[in-house]
């Protein structure tokens, strides 16, 4: 199913793009909402001395809050309700050397409770994506009762 045939997520995916829009460390970051679809998402971010570590490299932490970040957007787009990071296990496959990080994130299994969402990373140099990390995420569903209750900062 294509996802202009998917006339039921227009309004979720309106409300997930406003509330990134909303958070500050996307902005901090740079990072961008490049790709969005039921149970997927795609983050990117250009390369800049901010995000780098001391040998030149993409901070690892860098890496992480797009695994964090994109995992949950995926997670909350499978089922069109909030959702939070529970845990996540990153594997670093290879330096984060290049011009852009891109993570890719897709739902696995969307549970009630607990959804389970695998990302991976590439680096882009010169237009060739080098896969730089894999990781497997536990994402917690949260109802409707629950999330009025977290207070946004944005």
């Amino acid at each position: 199913m294509s996802v202009n045939a998917d006339s039921d997520f227009a309004p979720i995916e309106t409300r997930i793009r406003d509330s990134v829009g909303r958070q500050g460390f996307m902005t901090h970051v740079g990072a961008e909402l490049s790709e969005l679809a039921r149970g997927t998402c795609t983050l990117e971010v250009d390369r800049r001395p901010e995000l780098l570590q001391q040998n030149g490299l993409f901070h690892g932490g860098v890496t992480a809050f797009l695994v964090d970040n994109a995992t949950t957007i995926a997670a909350a787009a499978s089922r069109g309700q909030a959702a939070l990071t529970a845990e996540y296990k990153l594997n670093l496959l290879s330096p984060a050397i290049g011009e852009r990080l891109i993570c890719r994130a897709r739902v696995i299994k969307p549970g009630r409770q607990v959804a389970v969402v695998a990302a991976d990373v590439f680096c882009v140099t010169g237009g060739i994506e080098k896969h730089t990390a894999t990781a497997l995420a536990s994402i917690a569903m949260l109802d409707e009762k629950a999330s009025p209750k977290i207070a946004s900062p944005a």
